[in-house]
């Protein structure tokens, strides 16, 4: 019988080009423009990965991410949370705008299901499903675990972890890996208590890995190199942080 390794390493050294399609969908009245990507290769039974961007919305970063899983034979979807008309112009509108979603998660879980639909329709089994995000993607990949989104599993790339107290703690049936900078000053150690407490009374199977000398965004490499900002690119976090989403996915996959 093959070995687990030898399996990650054939399904993760296929080489085939890349490239993404856009594709136009809907929210009520709302337009939407996700990206696509249809593997030449695909694995055995076609497995997708929707990527929930940034605050910025739809960048270079998340199509980055789309286009080499997309070689690696996956399917893949980039979401659009804003629409074609509401992109933000800088950050004070992204702040604003990613505020508006985290305080009305209902409208944010929504836009996550119609992408979570857009991936489905290129033919992915519905629970051959894994989300991950980063930064504001990050959270939108937990509100998927918490909707309980039938996924194979949720990957967090540095997101925020907090959630309205308020809010009702309903069993998560999926996955969850987050991957955390531990020197990130914008997700404070009541923030993380709280993420981990919820996730034991849920009763979910997660993970959370923290890495050295990391801050916030630090799988982006448009984020500069000063911590000091307390968000920049690291290349060890992002390298290896981006190997635990391979495994993962061999993990989940299996």
């Amino acid at each position: 019988m093959q070995s687990k390794w030898f399996s990650l390493f054939c399904l993760f050294t296929l080489v085939t080009n890349a490239h993404l399609n856009a594709v136009s969908y809907v929210d009520g009245t709302q337009a939407l423009e996700g990206f696509a990507g249809i593997p030449q290769k695909e694995v055995a039974e076609k497995r997708g990965v929707l990527i929930l961007p940034a605050w910025m919305g739809i960048d270079v970063h998340a199509k980055e991410s789309a286009e080499k899983l997309q070689k690696l034979g996956f399917y893949t979807f980039v979401a659009d949370i804003y629409g074609v008309d509401q992109r933000p112009k800088n950050f004070k509108e992204a702040s604003e705008k990613a505020g508006f979603y985290k305080k009305n998660i209902l409208a944010y879980q929504k836009r996550i299901q119609l992408a979570y639909d857009q991936l489905v329709q290129l033919g992915v089994s519905p629970k051959n499903i894994v989300v991950m995000g980063y930064c504001f993607g990050g959270t939108g990949a937990l509100e998927a675990a918490r909707m309980n989104l039938p996924v194979r599993g949720v990957v967090s790339f540095h997101g925020g972890l907090g959630r309205d107290a308020s809010r009702s703690i309903e069993p998560i049936q999926t996955r969850v890996l987050v991957l955390h900078g531990a020197d990130d000053p914008y997700v404070p150690q009541d923030e993380i208590k709280a993420f981990q407490e919820e996730m034991r009374t849920a009763k979910a199977d997660w993970e959370m890995i923290y890495y050295a000398n990391a801050v916030h965004s630090f799988t982006d490499k448009g984020a500069g190199s000063d911590n000091k900002r307390g968000a920049a690119y690291n290349a060890n976090a992002a390298k290896r942080s981006w190997n635990r989403l391979l495994q993962f996915l061999l993990e989940v996959f299996e």
